[in-house]
């Protein structure tokens, strides 16, 4: 089925200004957003995020110049259970998601990981001029986006500003480099199949290549519109699991709908690996019962990996999560 165009007005924009310039009262406001944004859509753009865009650009074109490299090259530097690296087009397939349907092949894109905090040891990188300070600049000023968002979650829920802080002060997070070659694809075939992240937030720069699809609730598939210089941001499963299924992990997929190549840059945010997740107390009361039994960040990543990546990792993952 061919996702709709929709209104910018369906996406809300959370503009960051008034945080970053310390507005009396941007953090209750911005968090009102947050909570409308997340339990009615589960997909949200900022503006005014404090991340030069020149960054952005960057590494658009440092995922170019990696996935450019020589097929044996990249097949050199392999991700594993514990290190980031090259997976290659076909290497995973979404069993993570129920969502994904009945028919799940491969998912046809190739991908670098790098990831830093959590409990893997370290990432390959290739031998490209400034690839490791690009990436780890990069990676260091998302880090900063997201810690900036922490206080407005916390005041999304009704919770001290710093409730979550703790939770983040070495944060799991992962940049992937995603290449979606030109081709047609079979029935069920995607290049991404529909699937919701394990992340808390997820941060989608703007491309200038179509091929990203969401689903909201109330809605069927819609292609969301482009917004300059801005992210689209969307919550994960263990924030679902941290607000008790108040907030959505909204379900998404890809396909490169252009003649050209479409690269993807998204960067995956989360708590330190041992974080316990458990429903926040404003979440839990009598019309609303405990969903999920708590799990820290880290066993909710591993059971996600295995569950996508077995044939990467060498382990195998229950087929419902944790």
């Amino acid at each position: 089925m061919t996702a709709v165009d929709v209104e910018t007005s369906l996406i809300p924009v959370l503009d960051l200004q008034p945080l970053l310039d310390g507005e009396p009262g941007a953090t209750d406001a911005l968090g009102d957003e947050l909570r409308a944004a997340l339990q009615d859509i589960g997909f949200f753009f900022v503006v005014n995020h404090g991340v030069p865009w020149s960054l952005v650009e960057t590494i658009y074109d440092t995922a170019r110049r990696l996935h450019g490299l020589p097929q044996p090259d990249k097949d050199a530097m392999p991700m594993s259970r514990l290190w980031g690296g090259y997976l290659g087009l076909g290497g995973g397939t979404s069993y993570a998601s129920e969502i994904a349907g009945e028919v799940r092949k491969p998912n046809q894109n190739e991908a670098f990981f790098i990831h830093e905090g959590g409990y893997r040891e370290g990432n390959h990188y290739p031998d490209l001029p400034g690839f490791e300070s690009d990436t780890s600049t990069y990676i260091a000023e998302m880090s900063a986006l997201g810690h900036r968002l922490l206080p407005v979650l916390a005041a999304s829920l009704h919770l001290d500003p710093d409730y979550f802080v703790p939770h983040f002060d070495v944060p799991s997070v992962t940049l992937r480099m995603s290449h979606y070659p030109a081709m047609d694809y079979e029935d069920n075939e995607w290049g991404l199949a529909p699937h919701t992240d394990s992340s808390i937030f997820t941060f989608l720069p703007t491309n200038d290549v179509p091929g990203l699809e969401i689903r909201p609730a109330g809605y069927d598939w819609i292609a969301p519109p482009a917004m300059a210089e801005a992210f689209l941001v969307n919550s994960g499963d263990m924030l679902k699991r941290w607000t008790n299924n108040q907030f959505r992990s909204t379900a998404h997929r890809a396909r490169n709908a252009s003649t050209g190549d479409r690269y993807a840059v998204p960067f995956f945010y989360g708590a330190r690996d041992d974080a316990m997740v458990e429903a926040v107390p404003t979440t839990v009361d009598r019309e609303h019962p405990l969903l999920h039994e708590p799990i820290t960040y880290g066993d909710y990543q591993r059971w996600f990996l295995n569950r996508n990546y077995e044939a990467v990792t060498g382990q195998s993952a229950s087929t419902a999560a944790p």
